[in-house]
């Protein structure tokens, strides 16, 4: 993974974001759900008359790409997924770009809340992000999951948000231990633990997020961390 300070663009906005990627929704593991659980204001469009309609429209787009793909989400099934006419969801996206466009807004602001979250955890910023790493099946990991389908198709501008993401949640933990190649380390370390829950259930990767093996995963790390400052 390229790790560099580059900041890409996803129209009309401009963002920095990190990345779990995965393609494949399996079984995730239980958290005590520090990930959010609805979408916040900033993933919205506040001159939206009936923003829960939205929503849905939202949803039902994000559960066809997840669970069939980008050709079968089609304005016609996102509509019929939603419980809206094709008219009811035209009203508040007029093409499949304006979806697009509407599920990545979403994701921008999911993973600003993260990133905070990430940066003022009251159990440290490297507990969160390794707990959080985990295959969690939260809002977050559903709108990751979605536009790495919409990256696999036709859809640059996804491929651009996935790439940012991974930046800011480098950029983060940077921040926190003051060292790129520790961050690039610990942000390997999230990967294999998201990969491996997500892909080998019933493996190593498999872990409680609250579990004995979590704590101990989070310990060696810590003391990685620790003996790196003391150098």
């Amino acid at each position: 993974m390229v790790m560099s300070q580059i900041q890409y663009t996803v129209q009309p906005v401009q963002w920095q974001a990190g990345l779990r990627m995965l393609a494949v929704p399996l079984w995730r593991a239980g958290y005590d759900g520090r990930m959010p659980s609805a979408p916040p204001p900033s993933a919205q469009r506040p001159s939206a008359p009936h923003p829960s309609a939205r929503d849905r429209v939202l949803d039902a787009f994000e559960q066809i790409l997840i669970t069939q793909g980008e050709r079968a989400a089609t304005l016609e099934a996102t509509a019929t997924e939603a419980g809206v006419s094709k008219g009811g969801l035209l009203y508040h996206f007029g093409s499949k770009d304006a979806l697009v466009e509407g599920l990545l807004l979403r994701l921008v602001g999911l993973v600003d809340i993260d990133v905070e979250r990430i940066r003022t955890a009251e159990t440290g910023p490297i507990d969160y992000f390794l707990r959080s790493s985990l295959n969690l099946q939260s809002d977050l990991d559903r709108a990751i999951i979605a536009t790495t389908r919409l990256a696999q198709g036709s859809h640059p501008q996804a491929r651009d948000a996935l790439k940012a993401m991974q930046v800011a949640w480098y950029d983060v933990i940077v921040e926190v231990v003051g060292d790129r190649a520790l961050a690039r380390t610990i942000m390997l370390i999230g990967d294999g633990l998201y990969y491996n829950s997500a892909l080998l259930p019933g493996g190593l990767g498999e872990i409680d997020p609250r579990s004995d093996d979590m704590n101990e995963v989070i310990a060696l790390v810590t003391t990685l961390v620790e003996a790196r400052a003391r150098a």
